[in-house]
């Protein structure tokens, strides 16, 4: 039996010109990850992030919680869909910047919206990859684990949409429900899978226990 650790990045730039960039706290709460693995005697065998900024730079943080170094492999089929692209396919007029409450909550409403018609190819987001491909861009990232990694520690970077997706799978659960677990998933919230050379088993979903403490409260994030 081996080990997957999926995580979310750290929170990033939600609302700026560049969302691809952690925060000040996404930073530390990458760090503080790590520290949490130190602190439990959590080693990994492999390493492996998608190729985005805040994917990279969460990884580092781990690591350097951990006080550890190591080489990762990159893997692009963990990259998380354009949000923008997306909701742009069912909304061309431009939006405002979420600087409400009000716009958030709408921003979220059209994305929900536009994630659903991009899975049922009702839509083709500009630059992005139909769901199939997406999907199979994270399918393949398990396969690896599987193959590679049987009865080892392994260690994914990535974002909220390639963990829905992947737990979707391994559950045989429908769209909607991959949706719904995408947007509840919380900044370096960890999702762990048992595995086999055959297949993978949800253990836990979204968990934080990094953070569960409360000198951490204020530093649980969404974005």
């Amino acid at each position: 039996m081996g080990t997957l650790y999926l995580v979310r990045h750290g929170q990033a730039s939600f609302g700026a010109d560049d969302y691809d960039q952690l925060s000040e706290l996404g930073e530390r709460q990458s760090v503080r990850l790590g520290e949490y693995f130190a602190e439990r005697g959590i080693r990994f065998d492999g390493l492996i992030a998608g190729t985005l900024r805040r994917h990279k730079q969460t990884l580092a943080g781990i690591l350097r919680g951990m006080q550890h170094a190591g080489e990762h492999l990159a893997w692009d089929g963990l990259n998380e869909y354009d949000a923008d692209a997306v909701i742009a396919a069912i909304h061309p007029e431009k939006l405002e910047k979420p600087s409400s409450p009000e716009l958030v909550k709408h921003h979220f409403r059209l994305l929900r919206d536009g994630l659903a018609q991009w899975m049922a190819g009702a839509t083709s987001p500009a630059g992005m990859p139909s769901w199939a491909e997406f999907s199979a861009g994270v399918a393949g990232a398990l396969d690896h684990v599987r193959a590679k990694h049987y009865g080892q520690n392994v260690l994914v970077v990535t974002s909220g949409g390639p963990i829905a997706t992947a737990v979707s799978q391994v559950l045989g659960a429908p769209a909607q429900a991959t949706i719904d677990l995408n947007l509840r998933i919380r900044n370096t919230g960890v999702t762990e899978f048992a595995f086999t050379p055959k297949r993978h088993m949800l253990v836990g979903f979204n968990a934080i226990p990094h953070l569960d403490a409360p000198a951490y409260k204020d530093w649980v994030t969404y974005a």
